[in-house]
């Protein structure tokens, strides 16, 4: 970066002010994602062969299979957590209201519809409360928050 850089007009100057000589990048990705990329610095000019290239490629490969296997697994972790919150929750709601696992499944996504909240969200909010937000023991079926009206008669949520 010793010269004047056509590509990078603005940048290439502030880097050369911090002291940066040579930059290669590599874009970190997999088939289904980018995932960021790999910057490497040299305060020497032209430090950067086409070895340091092949070599920048293999290290940026391995980088992106680690991120997104990473990535994988905490996915994974929190599906198998979600998993057990609405496991948890049928179960709850299929002891308390004496019903079959499907209608307490509909139950449980017919309130997360009506209170605009993700079925995980309220599956966890049973499993750790062991109630249904809004029911009543002998009603399983919260009735859903009412529409208010305004003074004009128009109709709100």
């Amino acid at each position: 970066m010793t010269s004047e850089q056509q590509r990078w007009p603005r940048y290439a100057p502030w880097a050369q002010e911090l002291g940066v000589g040579s930059m290669m990048g590599f874009l970190l990705y997999t088939d289904d994602d980018e995932l960021g990329s790999l910057d490497l610095y040299s305060p020497r000019p032209n430090m950067f062969t086409e070895r340091s290239e092949l070599v920048g490629w293999i290290l940026a490969s391995h980088a992106a299979v680690a991120f997104s296997s990473a990535r994988l697994g905490a996915q994974l972790h929190a599906a198998i957590g979600t998993r057990q919150h609405i496991g948890e929750a049928l179960g709850i709601v299929m002891e308390r209201y004496k019903m079959t696992e499907d209608q307490a499944f509909a139950l449980i996504r017919t309130q997360s519809q009506h209170r605009n909240v993700k079925i995980r969200d309220l599956a966890e909010r049973i499993a750790a409360t062991g109630e249904i937000p809004g029911a009543t023991e002998t009603s399983p079926s919260p009735t859903p928050p009412r529409a208010r009206r305004t003074r004009a008669g128009d109709e709100t949520g």
